[in-house]
Order: C-alpha cells, then structure tokens, then sequence
C-alpha cells in the first residue's frame, strides 16, 4: 500500500511508530551519554576559553543539572541523525525515486552543518565573546564570580542556535526540491529575511558592533548560498517535470 492510499488513521499509526523508534533510541543514545558526560564537561571547564574562569555552584542541584543536560545535549546530537531519517522514510513515499535518493543524502549533510555551527560558534564567536565580557567586567571594576550553571547556559545558548542557523542551506534545498518555495521567492523576501537575521544575530551577541558582525555577515551568506542552491534545485525540480511530461506524452502516443 503506498503511502497515497493509506487513510488518515494508518498515516496516525504509522507516525507513531517512527515517533516510537526515535524515543527508544534517544533512551539508548541518552543511557551511552552517561560515559561521555563527565569527559566533555571537563574539557569545556578547562579549555582555553574557561581556564581563567572559577566555576561556582550556587546550588546542590548545580552539578547534577549540567550533568543532565550534557547528556541530553550529547544524545540530541547522536540521534539527529535517526530523526532525519525517520522523517524522510515518512514522507519518502510521496517522492519520486530520483527525489528520495537526491533528498536521503541531506540527512548526513545537515549533521555535517549542524556540527560546523556549533564548531564555528565555540572556537571564534565564545572566546571573544567571553574576553569581551571580562574585559567590560576590568573596566567596571566588577570581580566576576560564576556559576557553573550560568556558564553552561550561555555556552548553550550561544552555540547550538548556530548549529541549526548552518543548516539553512539545506533546509531550503529540500523545501525547493519538495517544490514548497522557489529561490525566486527567496529572492523577493530577501530584506525581511536579513532583518530576520540581524534580530537574530543581536538576541544572541553581546552588545558591540564587532561581534554583531561576526555572526550577522556570516547569517547573510549562508542565506544567499541558500538562494543559490535553491536555484540548482529549482533547475533539477523543472529538467524532472519536463521528463516526466516527456514520457506522458509518449505513453499517451503509444496507447
């Protein structure tokens, strides 16, 4: 039964079932991340962004709760690869064949971009961002005392948005590809999609220019590599139509 016959009930079930293999191996990855945990911590704490800083626990849960999210965050990543793929063997069968094997091979691109925005955010925008901030704090003559809580949270929240703003390029390849945007829209909603951006790039850099640009240019190529790509997309979405009216045509002549 193809995926176009199946009615609203089997199409309910059939989710559950990917939902249902996507949690138990989450539970698997997430069990696995308690050896990978306590390593990784140790390593941030004592990298050359951190080793000048004294980490605090302001609270007795405060070990235990970067302990857990270090887990969650670890198994998130080893699992996004088994989420894509779910996702794609769902909505697969609505596909043409040369669209599922060209849309399959995203799955271990977009884990290739997610980790070099998490990678790009880390190693250049953090240390200047945390140099940036004791250097505000000498000025003002404020000894800084942090949380290790407080630290984690804002490594967090600085680096993993980048590792999904990386997988732009991706993303609207396969929304092209699946024929839900053209990189002609793109192209007209460019300005709201800078300023889009540029709000995104001020929520989540410190207030000076030099790092607002360090994160807002980058923003803007990696949206006009997406309207490029679009375009090789689009291209491949028209030659595949044409063929495919090609051969009506033929069938129909030779009925």
């Amino acid at each position: 039964m193809s995926q176009n016959d199946m009615t609203l009930y089997e199409h309910i079930g059939e989710l559950r079932k990917r939902l249902m293999f996507v949690v138990v191996f989450f539970l698997l990855a997430f069990i696995a991340s308690f050896f990978l945990a306590e390593p990784l911590i140790r390593y941030l704490q004592h990298a050359d962004e951190a080793k000048e800083l004294t980490m605090n626990a302001f609270r007795i849960t405060d070990p235990l709760k970067i302990y857990m999210e270090m887990m969650i965050f670890i198994s998130l990543i080893v699992t996004s690869p088994i989420i894509l793929f779910q996702l794609w063997s769902f909505i697969s069968p609505g596909l043409y064949e040369k669209e599922r094997k060209v849309t399959l091979s995203y799955i271990p691109i977009s884990l290739l971009l997610f980790l070099g925005g998490l990678s790009f955010a880390y190693f250049i925008l953090f240390p200047y961002v945390v140099e940036f901030m004791m250097g505000l704090s000498d000025t003002l003559e404020i000894e800084q005392v942090i949380g290790i809580n407080e630290y984690f949270h804002f490594l967090f929240q600085l680096t993993v948005p980048f590792g999904f703003l990386f997988q732009l390029p991706v993303v609207m390849l396969f929304l092209t590809r699946l024929g839900i945007i053209t990189p002609m829209f793109m192209g007209k909603m460019r300005r709201y999609a800078y300023f889009v951006l540029f709000v995104i790039a001020a929520l989540i850099t410190p207030p000076d220019i030099v790092s607002h640009l360090m994160v807002t240019v980058p923003l803007f190529v990696l949206y006009e590599l997406s309207i490029w790509i679009s375009k090789i997309g689009y291209k491949k979405v028209l030659e595949a139509e044409q063929k495919r009216e090609i051969e009506e045509v033929e069938n129909e002549n030779r009925d």
